[in-house]
Formats: C-alpha cells, structure tokens, sequence
C-alpha cells in the first residue's frame, strides 16, 4: 500500500481545484466583464404613438400603454402588434388665460398581477376623462379582449388642471404581493427653474408645499397598497404613517417627490429604487441650488427632501413672494411644513440624500454622465435568481446586484455598483457604442433580456422612432455573422458572378482564421453546385432562377447562413432620368424639366420606340414631411403602387380606428370594404368622411358613436379616407407622366411645405423566356433645404434633449454631424440655425462645413456664434411656428466655394477652450441656400 506524499496531495488538489476552476462557466465569474459584443440588441417594432409603460404576459408577450389611452399588446412569437383595449382619458390643460394645452397625463402606468396566469388581472393609472382625478383601476385581460365589464376602481388621487406637470404611474409589485405606485407632484413648473414655495392666493399650484411634503395628499409620493380580490385594498404593515393616524395617509411609503419615474425593486434585499427628474436652474443663486435629477433608493419608508431640500441634501432658501424678500436656508436636520397650504403635519422625517445627483453640465461627483438635457427615468436591479434556469438572454454574474439606470435625455444606460449595504461604490457605461434615446420604461423580461421601451424624438405626438428594444445576452459560443453578396445579380446568359463572403466575421478569438465557408448554388432546375472557397465565382451559362446560400461553420460547429437570388437569362433593364440642377433640393422654382431613357438588352429602348412611352411608369408626387421619400421610392412597384394610398394606411394601422373598424370585416363599426362600397370616391364624399374622421358622429351605420380625432390633420384624415375608398377599385392606378417634359411642383392644401417632391420612373421587362420579369427604377427626390440634424447619418458629441421643443446639443471640441450624397451642384451657403444659450450652459463656437470625412476639405466656415442669452419665446398667436423659429433663430452662416455633384457633408464644431462635456450650442435646422434663396 502506497501512502501519498503531503505535499504531492497538496499539488494534486491544486491542480485539480485550478482545473475545476478554469472549466467553470465565465458567467458565473462576477469579476469578469462579458465583452460588449456578447449582447445584441434587437428591435421588436416600432412606430408607436407615444408608449408610456410595459409589462410582461405569458407566452412572450409585452403588454404596453400609449398616453392618449390606447392598450396594446406585442408578442414576440409572431410579430404581431395588436391594440387589446381602449381606456377614455385627459391629455389636455386650460390654464388661467383660457388656452387649452397638452397635459402630461393620460394613460400613464400599467402592470400585469403578479398571479395573471391564473386571474388574468392588469392594473392601469390613468387620468380621469371627466373629473380632475388619476386613477388607479384593474380589468380583466383575456387573450387579447381587455374586459371592460371587468373594471374595478382601486384608488383615486385628486389632482388639477389649470396647469401642467408630472404625473408618475410606474409600477412595480414586491414578493408579498405589494403594489408601489409613483405619483407626481402636479405642479406648474417654476419660472425660475428652482422649487416650488409660492404660498400667495390664488398660486396654490406653485406650492409643493401642498402635495410633496403633505403627510395627507397622495401627490409626489411612491404609495404602497395591497390589492385584493374584491378590487379593494388593505394597508401593509410598515409604510411611514399608521393606519389611523391624523392628518397622514396610510397609503404614503416615501414622499418628499417632484416627478418620480419607474420604480423597481431589489429582489434580495426589498430596497425600492427610481428616476426623479429635478427642476431646470442652471445656476446656484439667491433661491436655492441649481437643479438636480437623481436616482433614489429607498432602504424603507421616509421623506426624501422636495420642496425643500434636492440631491443630496442640499436646501432651498425660505422665499416670501408677497415681499420677493429671503430668510434663511431650510433646516435639514428640522424639516417643518408651514405653508398654509398644508392640510397635514408640520413636523416632517429626516430627509433622506438622493444616492446619485447630476446637473444640467457636468456633476463632480458623478462626472461620467456628462452632460445636457436630463430626465432620469430608472431601470431594474440585477437578481440571477429572479429568473428560470432555462431563460436563455440571463446577464452574467459580472451584473449580479448592480443597479442599470437609464436617463430619458442623455441616451445612456450605467451599471451601478453597490456595497452589501446597498451604498453607492461606482457606476460605468453599459454597452457605451450603443444609445438609448427617450427610454421611458426599463426592465427585464422573463427571458432574462433587458427591455427598453422608447417613447421617441417628440412630445405629444407619435414618433416613426418609438419602439421597444430588447438586449440580449449571450454566455456560449457565438454564432458567425454572415455576409453574402455578389457583384451582378442578374444578366443574359453566358455571365460570370463573383460571389464574395466580405463582412463575415465571428466574435470568438478561437474561430478567427478558422471559419469554413460553403456556397450552395441551387437552380430551379435542381441542379447544384458546391463551391468551397471563401469568395469564388461562378460562370451562369444556362437561363434560371437559382438560390445561392452560403454557409459559414466554426470551429465548434455553429453554423449560420445567408442567401440571396440570382436571375441568369434577362439582363435588367436600365433606366436613367436626365435632370438638369440640383438632384437634392427643391429651391422653389417654378418648373422642372426632366426627360426619362429605358433600356433593355431583351427589350430594346425607349430611343429606339421598342419601349413605348405608356409601357414605363413616371410619376411625380409630393411627400409630406415626416416621409422618407427614398424609402416610398424603393417600396412602389410601378405606378400601380400609390405612395399616398401607403400613407393612408400607416396612418390607420398608428391610431385608434382599428379599435372600432376591420378592413373585411365587422367590427363594432363597419369593415372598410362596407365604407368603399357605400361611398363613391367623389370629393363631396370624402369632404365629408374627413369630416367623421375629425369631428366624429353617430347613426349612420348603428348605435355606437364613432370617436372624434381633433389631433388628426385635415390632411392626415384625407389620406386615411383615399385609402379606404381606394379598397374596393381592382387597380390603382395614377395618370404617367410623358418620357419628357416639364412638371410643376405644387404643394398639396393643408401641408406644410417641408416635405419633399418625388420623380420616379419605373420599367418592368418583359421577362425572358422562363424567366421573371425584372424591373428598373430611377428617381430624383428633392428635398425642403431646410435638413433636420437629427436625419444625420454620422454623429459624433451629439446629445439629443426631447421636450416639447427639441435640442439637438453639439458637446465637445471636434463633435460634428455628416449627411451623405448631398448635391452641392448650385448651392452656394449653408446656413445654421443654433441656439448659443448660457441657460444650457453652452459656451460657442465655430462651424467648419467640410467634405468627405471630418478631417476632410474644408469649403467654408462661420464667424463664432457667442453665447447669447434669447430666452424661450413663443411663437404670436396665428404665426406659422416654422416661419417664427427661422425669424428668431441665431444663424451660423456659411459661404462655401463652389462645389457640385454628390458629396458627403460634414458640418464639425469647434472650440479647442471647451471642455469634453461643454456644450458647443444646440443646432435647431441646417438651409442649403442656392443664389436664389439667399437672404
């Protein structure tokens, strides 16, 4: 028997722990960080009309609200999105002079019960259509049918409308079943951007004093009830006041809030954690300090700080409006509640610091989220336990505990860390190559991705970039990313195609140099051809269809695939429009003089009269803004394809009208086929089917009564009509216009004039032989040359402020803005509109306009644009706003040399005494300006 040496068993079990160790899965390493490449980001759908708040159903599927009280749902599993309910609700103000404005309200909140599988309960806070009140109330969702007989109100909190803001309604639930539920401060924003302590008569909406700090009012507060079956709820042990207790409300957890966004909690620990969004002072000053957004946690109930004391601690100055005279700052360590607004105690709790602060500019304690507009919105903690072993998207042990947080303004996610006491350690950027804009909800879904719903570019309306984005992680091996392309597509027989793997690529260190690549080329005759190189080419000497596949394998023997068509025996025609000037803009004048060549090696030309001049689709539209117009131009087919009918459409598919209508059949009101039928397309008809759609009415086809759309545009509601009385025709068609001539550009009544115009010529072949048809497509789209910043398709330094104005902030020495193909040809100033406001604490600059790259030819620059304090005007009552912001709107004008054709453009910002987060200026609308439209 042999006994084993000490030290050599010490070795062994080294060896064998280090081995154990190495073998084990990374993600279970909370000391290593996954490469940011380990998460892809996905969008589910977009374009909807202002989403406030998600939550998850079974079965993959992401229930959402829209504010102006739409309940949609979206499942991954298909697709599809599809409105499941409809919930009556204000989204309007009048204040004291009478002028009706949009509120912040609306449908704000909704939440899935915590046992839906079993009782199918949601919950949704909403504004009260009728009575100054929001409302917390809970409905039965059954498939996709919100019950409405179903509808148990739960709670009502009191509130006014002669002013706006802040109306919270995030949601979340604890492990007992408890409801959180934020609520906002309804208050009028401050002038001067700081607290809100104005006691006079008759300003009682300037008084948070009212509501925040009031122990007996539900406003600015996070309220924790318990609901019950009976649509009821009880009080849980260990909110801030006891049931009973005079002049408090036992509903209170935490108060002391201006505008408190999404709540989250901490599985482990319970800690409740939120965004509040702060007031908008740049500066300290006599009133107090400037304002702050933070990020909360709640480790229990109590009173964090609003009115009086904001960020960490940090306390507003006693202010009498009656006498505009200061006393002495509040007391933190006494806070007391004396206004005479107050229906509830004086003596107040402790305040409570907020765990993260951040200004307007750059926060020294925080410097990493930089700087610009704010709002900050929340996000959930990280729990691995808090989902199924099998979930496949689960963030590794690295995110174990960490707090993601994500500001609505500023577009970044960060990943903060905490002690084991919950303390504040540190925060970095999560997947910092990626933004996140206008994310006004945060969280993680069953499959352990996180999901990101973004509500878009604009308030008060539906925005083309709203969407829901989902990241998703992955722990094991990664898949290569396939390319596939080849240099010809299509042609007459005998042609050579040179296929090419370029763009291909895998992740993982150990597949790189080692990928094997397979192209399958598969004709429609069942012939096939395995290729094994990389990039081959391929010699079509017999007429077809055929199907090329490339494969791609790695070393662990993932595979993925890409593949497109190849069309061998019909060359494709060739059409080209000649068009003199500039193929970008449209300057305004009156004619455009065009002429249209097709060629086809199969067909012949128009030149030689074998394509005749009605065989080829030219058709010339308006598109309004808001439209991509190189986007209808790739998707018509021809001029059967109407880009207006296609508008119509969209517009139905993003409102409410679905809701009541099909387009075949029945609903609550008639199909739209029923509508076509009854209707001729004559313009008395749709007059008055715009008129329905704008105003509403009753009695035509029933009962039900057929909502009024005011938000609608008389235009908007006529392209909606063209569409449903174009169903029942067999063939849309529009009148071409000749091979060559000259057009009038017009703009349609009831636009606005920032659209663009669209010349488009089509021609489908005649096929050969066997072979499909192919067609050519030529246009010219001329845009307004007044460009929106935000359609650039480079940024750098680029900091996006939604409200209901936008600012599109330019941060940092050498930030820029690039547009691609733009056509120089004839324009001879660019001229930018900026904002240069010390309110955003920019600091100026110059504008280099330059071509090809950022360090590319300079052909022009501006004089420096200094800080100018303008102030936020309105625009007179009957003034178009358009013509209004370009009439007040500081200019950066730049004379650039001559330069023609098709340029990428790239407009750079330049202070070399700025630092990395100054804001340069914000950029309000960039004119290409030609010798006739200078000023």
């Amino acid at each position: 028997m042999c006994i084993p040496n000490p030290m050599r068993f010490s070795l062994i079990f080294t060896f064998c722990t280090l081995l154990l160790f190495s073998c084990k899965d990374r993600q279970d390493d909370p000391s290593i960080k996954p490469e940011d490449n380990r998460f892809t980001k996905v969008v589910l759908t977009e374009g909807m009309d202002e989403p406030m708040e998600m939550t998850f159903l079974p079965g993959r599927r992401i229930l959402f609200v829209e504010r102006k009280g739409a309940v949609k749902v979206f499942d991954e599993n298909t697709g599809e999105l599809t409105q499941v309910g409809f919930v009556p609700v204000n989204t309007k103000y009048t204040n004291k002079e009478g002028v009706v404005r949009e509120a912040e309200e609306g449908l704000m909140g909704v939440i899935a019960d915590p046992n839906y599988e079993k009782n199918n309960w949601i919950y949704m806070y909403y504004a009260d259509p009728d009575v100054p009140k929001h409302v917390l109330a809970r409905w039965e969702l059954k498939g996709n049918e919100l019950i409405e007989a179903s509808k148990k109100i739960l709670l009502e909190v009191p509130t006014q409308r002669e002013e706006c803001c802040h109306t919270g309604g995030g949601m979340v639930f604890d492990k007992d079943g408890n409801l959180y539920l934020t609520t906002g401060n309804n208050t009028v924003n401050p002038r001067e951007g700081t607290s809100n302590l104005d006691e006079r008569p008759g300003h009682e909406n300037s008084d948070d004093q009212r509501a925040p700090s009031n122990t007996n009012d539900l406003r600015g507060k996070i309220l924790r009830i318990k609901p019950e079956p009976d649509g009821t709820y009880s009080i849980p042990k260990g909110n801030l006041f006891p049931v009973g207790m005079e002049k408090t409300r036992p509903e209170i957890y935490t108060m002391g809030h201006r505008n408190p966004w999404r709540p989250t909690l901490d599985s482990k620990t319970g800690y409740l954690y939120w965004g509040e969004v702060g007031p908008d002072a740049v500066t300290d000053s006599i009133w107090g300090p400037k304002g702050y957004d933070e990020f909360n946690q709640a480790k229990g109930p109590g009173f964090f700080g609003w009115p009086y004391f904001i960020g960490d601690n940090q306390a507003y100055t006693r202010h009498d409006y009656e006498t505009n005279t200061y006393g002495e700052p509040y007391d933190v360590n006494n806070p007391v509640n004396e206004s005479v607004n107050n229906t509830g105690l004086k003596e107040l709790p402790p305040p409570i610091p907020a765990m993260i602060w951040y200004p307007y500019g750059v926060s020294e304690e925080f410097p990493m989220l930089g700087s610009s507009g704010r709002s900050a919105t929340g996000g959930p903690v990280f729990r691995k336990t808090d989902f199924k072993k099998d979930a496949p998207f689960v963030f590794p042990a690295y995110y174990e505990g960490k707090w993601l947080i994500v500001d609505f303004m500023r577009g970044w996610i960060m990943a903060v860390t905490m002690d084991n006491n919950g303390d504040y350690v540190s925060m970095e950027r999560f997947l910092p190559n990626e933004t996140f804009s206008s994310a006004i909800d945060m969280d993680f879904g069953p499959d352990g991705a996180l999901y990101i719903l973004e509500y878009g570019s604009a308030w008060f309306r539906g925005n083309p970039n709203s969407r829901i984005v989902k990241i998703e992680y992955n722990g094991g091996n990664r898949k290569p990313i396939v390319q596939a392309s080849a240099d010809k597509n299509a042609g007459a027989v005998p042609f050579t195609a040179h296929l090419s793997a370029e763009g291909t690529l895998d992740y993982d260190s150990y597949d790189q140099g080692k990928l094997k690549y397979e192209w399958k080329i598969l004709s429609d005759k069942g012939t096939q051809t395995l290729l094994k190189e990389k990039n081959p080419s391929f010699n079509f000497n017999e007429a077809g269809t055929y199907q090329v596949t490339l494969t791609v394998t790695d070393t662990k023997g993932e595979q993925n695939s890409a593949g497109f068509q190849i069309f061998a025996g019909n060359e494709p025609p060739q059409v080209k429009i000649e068009f003199s000037g500039n193929r970008t803009f449209y300057f305004g004048q009156p004619e455009i003089q065009y002429a249209v060549m097709v060629s086809d090696k199969e067909d012949g030309s128009t030149q030689e009269g074998k394509i005749k001049a009605e065989e080829v689709a030219i058709t010339f539209d308006y598109v309004p803004s808001g439209f991509d117009p190189i986007e209808i131009a790739s998707k018509q087919s021809g001029a059967e394809t109407m880009a207006i009918l296609n508008l119509g459409k969209n517009l139905i598919e993003g409102s409410d009208c679905k809701s009541c209508h099909q387009y075949d059949k029945s609903s609550i009101g008639p199909s739209y086929v029923a509508v076509a039928e009854k209707y001729a397309k004559t313009p008395g008809n749709i007059e008055y089917l715009v008129d329905k759609i704008l105003n509403g009415g009753s009695g035509v086809w029933g009962d039900h009564g057929m909502s009024a759309h005011p938000e609608l545009s008389e235009a908007d509601a006529k392209r909606m009509v063209d569409f449903i009385l174009s169903m029942n025709e067999v063939k849309p068609t529009v009148i071409p216009l000749p091979l060559s001539g000259s057009i009038k550009p017009e703009i349609p009544d009831g636009e606005d004039g920032q659209g663009s115009f669209l010349l488009r010529a089509s021609y489908t072949d005649k096929g050969a032989g066997q072979i499909a048809s192919l067609s050519g497509v030529d246009f010219v789209a001329l845009k307004n040359p007044y460009v929106d910043p935000q359609s650039a398709e480079i940024r750098k330094g680029v900091n996006l402020l939604t409200t209901p104005s936008i600012n599109f902030f330019m941060v940092g020495d050498q930030s820029h803005i690039g547009f691609k193909s733009i056509d120089l040809t004839g324009v001879e100033a660019i001229n930018i509109f900026v904002n240069v406001s010390p309110r955003n604490g920019a600091v100026g600059g110059i504008i280099e306009a330059r071509l090809g790259s950022p360090e590319g030819e300079i052909i022009g620059q501006s004089p420096k644009m200094e800080p100018l304090n303008q102030g936020f005007r309105r625009p007179p009552a009957g003034m178009n706003p358009i013509q209004w912001r370009r009439e007040n709107t500081p200019q950066a004008k730049i004379k650039i040399k001559k330069t023609h054709g098709l340029q990428d453009v790239f407009f750079i910002f330049r202070n070399t005494d700025a630092g990395k987060e100054d804001i340069l200026m914000s950029v309000a609308e960039i004119q290409f300006s030609n010798k006739d439209s200078q000023d």
